[in-house]
């Protein structure tokens, strides 16, 4: 399905207005970690990892909006961490908006009750809620029982409120096709959230388990067969065509890491928010001082097995903007 209209338009003169311009590196979305402190330890992440010092810290609201027009980007990721663990969120977020961003607030959704009466539904905000699989799995994903039944009724509550509400699933090596189809079925056609985005596991340096990602063949493999008879066509999904047809192989691309930049209390981290090797000051100096060329498969063996959409969505969006035939399909699905 790709983007909603409004969010289609709002890129599209912005790409259009990069390449008048001709500036070669732009960021199309910019991730915000304004904390990494979660209610939640996921076997798959690696956030909570930091010193107690660090996950006690809240960036200002002052410092968010900043960042968030230094890089420029029309689109803006609130992530974490739990954002909904941060006092100041929802006045980060009406900030945000004033300023005509289009918001995604990602969260497990634990908390989203109690907090859903300091937000409004707004055309250019959604909430991004985890779902890493039904009941058992995604209850096993984040090591605490009961926390898919919170996030399905947290969902129900903010859809009856009037929100868009946008889900992202995860993906590991010991999902199946079937699992995959049942997720998103579920999402689609029983919950009817309004976006879905998927993504296969990366291996996160800190994260508890490194035994579960997916590398590429597995990952074709699996999308493929979930793609089957029809149902991606089917599907809510919140991505391009193209990013679509990387993951189950029938494209290949490179990545495309400085297009969506990740900044947190440590600063712009290089090269993208899956790795940390080091970080910059100023949205400026990562791109300028990050060796860009380094990064991808074939380059860095971190990168190997990552087919992530931060780093390849990016990739897709401008080969689509690029090709007439592409756009038409984009608006067609």
């Amino acid at each position: 399905m790709g983007l909603p209209l409004n969010l289609t338009v709002k890129m599209g003169s912005y790409l259009i207005k990069q390449k008048i311009k001709r500036v070669e590196k732009f960021p199309l979305i910019v991730e915000v970690e304004p904390l990494f402190a979660c209610n939640l330890a996921c076997n798959g992440c690696g956030k909570i990892q930091h010193p107690a010092s660090v996950l006690k810290k809240r960036m200002p609201v002052e410092q968010v909006i900043g960042a968030v027009e230094e890089c420029g980007a029309p689109m803006v990721s609130l992530a974490g961490g739990e954002p909904l663990m941060h006092p100041q969120i929802d006045v980060m977020t009406k900030e945000l908006l004033s300023r005509g961003k289009f918001v995604v607030l990602c969260t497990n959704a634990v908390l989203l009750p109690k907090h859903l009466h300091k937000f409004r539904p707004h055309r250019n905000f959604a909430w991004m809620v985890h779902i890493d699989g039904l009941r058992e799995r995604h209850d096993e994903s984040v090591s605490k029982d009961g926390v898919f039944d919170q996030a399905i009724e947290a969902i129900r509550q903010a859809k009856q409120a009037g929100f868009a509400v946008y889900t992202n699933s995860t993906f590991f090596n010991n999902d199946s096709p079937q699992d995959v189809i049942e997720v998103l079925d579920y999402l689609n056609n029983d919950l009817k959230v309004d976006r879905m985005e998927i993504s296969p596991g990366y291996a996160y340096e800190k994260a508890p388990d490194q035994d579960r990602f997916l590398g590429v063949e597995q990952t074709r493999q699996l999308f493929k067969k979930a793609f089957g008879e029809g149902r991606r066509k089917k599907w809510r999904l919140n991505h391009s065509e193209l990013y679509l047809d990387f993951l189950e192989g029938r494209t290949d691309f490179e990545c495309t890491p400085w297009a969506i930049p990740s900044y947190s209390l440590l600063g712009w981290q290089k090269p993208c928010y899956l790795m940390s090797d080091g970080y910059a000051e100023s949205y400026r100096e990562l791109l300028e001082d990050t060796d860009w060329e380094k990064y991808g498969r074939g380059k860095d063996p971190r990168c190997d097995n990552c087919m992530a959409h931060c780093g390849y969505e990016p990739t897709a969006v401008l080969a689509t903007m690029g090709s007439l035939r592409e756009s038409l399909r984009a608006m067609t699905g």
